[in-house]
């Protein structure tokens, strides 16, 4: 495995109070930091890891892959046995680790599509999870199917977005057309008249925008880089 194949990867830039809790002793709970060990080199990641009414939870993080707060699923607490698993990513990527005595270190094997590399986490105190955003419902004229696409310098990538209401609030799903329909689940939506919002976790990304004329129009928005981007509703 290399690092051109480790988890996500993008052709376009497509390519947040905290939750503490105490550290003690033999318990993995709290911010980790380290790396998964791709050959000659070293993949930064973040974990969070915390216990809620006897259920654990988590969050990764990869910055030099613009993921951040990516939730956890699976999260395994057995003794000083710990795993996780990134559901929705390509290959579905999963840690399973060693708690280490003193609660400061995970060691482990990360694996993805077949594929095994280690890992080891430090700890670094306290879990820090972002404040959740909630989506709200949204209208008719917003609800249903959307297509656009990102230029970047004449690459073109194109989308198709399809938003979903329900009486707890809307959600959706972005599809990457020109990356094998990749689907990336929508994290929050949130409509305002008629600007709307799209935080889309997976990718550390976003879509802000306004209803004009029937179409979406505004900007995407990846870690510090910004494309401007429409969305129509698809030609019947």
């Amino acid at each position: 495995m290399t690092r051109r194949t480790l988890l996500l990867t993008w052709t376009l830039a497509i390519v947040v109070p905290s939750l503490a809790t105490a550290q003690s002793a033999a318990t993995p709970a709290g911010h980790w930091e380290g790396a998964i060990e791709v050959p000659g080199q070293a993949l930064a990641i973040e974990v969070d890891l915390a216990a809620k009414d006897g259920t654990w939870m988590g969050i990764i993080s990869i910055p030099p892959q613009n993921l951040k707060g990516f939730q956890l699923s699976d999260v395994v607490v057995y003794g000083t046995s710990v795993g996780f698993v990134m559901k929705g990513v390509p290959g579905e990527p999963s840690f399973k680790g060693t708690l280490s005595d003193d609660s400061k270190a995970i060691t482990g094997d990360f694996s993805q599509g077949g594929g095994t590399l280690p890992f080891k986490l430090a700890w670094k105190g306290d879990a820090r999870f972002p404040e959740k955003v909630k989506s709200t419902r949204i209208t008719q004229d917003v609800e249903g199917a959307w297509e656009g696409a990102l230029d970047a310098q004449g690459n073109v990538l194109r989308l198709k977005l399809t938003l979903t209401n329900h009486e707890e609030g809307a959600t959706g799903m972005l599809v990457s057309v020109d990356q094998g329909g990749v689907e990336i689940p929508v994290s929050s939506i949130v409509q305002d008249g008629p600007k709307l919002t799209i935080g889309i976790t997976l990718v550390n990304g976003g879509f802000a925008g306004e209803l004009k004329d029937a179409q979406l129009v505004g900007t995407w928005t990846q870690g510090p880089n910004s494309l401007p981007l429409t969305f129509k509703r698809p030609a019947k």
